[in-house]
């Protein structure tokens, strides 16, 4: 049996009042680290905290406002916890004072596209950094999605993307991909991108998947958002099979127990 070792898991912090899976639950410091210290105990290997819905049809917050909402959960939890964290965000100024509390990654939902600042501030901190495809913005990526080939495109979105960075002196080895699955896609686009994560592995950088809890789920199972746990996990556990590098996910336990059991099946070698 060789040795597949699982993906890392991310673990999702909203600390929102209008996240579209759990907001206001965690939007204060005691209970956002009461969340963070139970998806380690679980088994996250990140912790990714947003301050800002990224939901289909969300409004923009202020670059102050997202700051008050993450900054003193990022230095309560650093103090706490050994894992790296994550700053979900779009915002340089943002990504910054992230960084400087304690942060050491910023996952994009632009792909370094929506702050002209935030590929500085990502080389300037030597910081990891989560490159994601969307198309639109979250106000408009649902209005009406639409690709000649989803996977080919998103590709092609990624080739520039990692052009871009080496140009501005963050290296591949700093960069995860994201082909941001619900991010101006329909359900067929989101299930060509699960069917082909290795094409987007032949890329280099590793690739994350975040599929939890998504309406994609709901169309397929008819499914509430807080019902759709069960399903993230088995999506969570093909994609691990199919190579995904990290999960994005609000169940971690969940999500580890699916992804042990992909990287035990993935080991088996038949002769």
């Amino acid at each position: 049996m060789a040795e597949n070792p699982r993906p890392r898991i991310m673990g999702i912090l909203n600390v929102t009042p209008d996240s579209f899976s759990d907001g206001g639950r965690f939007s204060g410091v005691d209970a956002a680290l009461r969340q963070a210290e139970k998806m380690v105990g679980c088994g996250a290997d990140i912790i990714d905290i947003g301050g800002e819905s990224t939901r289909p049809g969300s409004a923009p917050v202020p670059a102050d406002e997202e700051i008050r909402r993450v900054v003193p959960v990022i230095e309560a939890i650093s103090k706490k916890i050994s894992i790296p964290i994550s700053i979900d965000t779009s915002k340089a100024e943002v990504a910054r004072a992230a960084l400087d509390s304690g942060a050491s990654m910023v996952n994009d939902v632009s792909g370094l596209r929506g702050d002209a600042d935030m590929a500085s501030v990502v080389r300037e901190y030597g910081a990891g950094v989560v490159i994601m495809h969307m198309q639109g913005t979250p106000r408009t990526m649902q209005d009406n999605p639409s690709y000649g080939d989803v996977v080919t495109e998103i590709c092609d979105f990624f080739r520039e993307r990692l052009d871009f960075c080496r140009e501005r002196g963050i290296g591949q080895e700093k960069i995860i991909l994201d082909p941001g699955i619900g991010f101006g896609k329909t359900l067929e686009h989101n299930l060509a991108i699960l069917g082909n994560i290795a094409a987007f592995k032949k890329l280099g950088p590793p690739v994350l998947i975040g599929h939890s809890r998504k309406s994609f789920l709901g169309a397929l199972l008819g499914l509430e958002t807080g019902e759709r746990d069960c399903a993230t996990a088995m999506v969570s556990c093909l994609c691990a099979y199919g190579g995904a590098d990290y999960l994005r996910v609000h169940d971690v336990e969940l999500t580890r127990q699916a992804a042990a059991i992909a990287a035990a099946i993935a080991a088996v070698q038949y002769a």
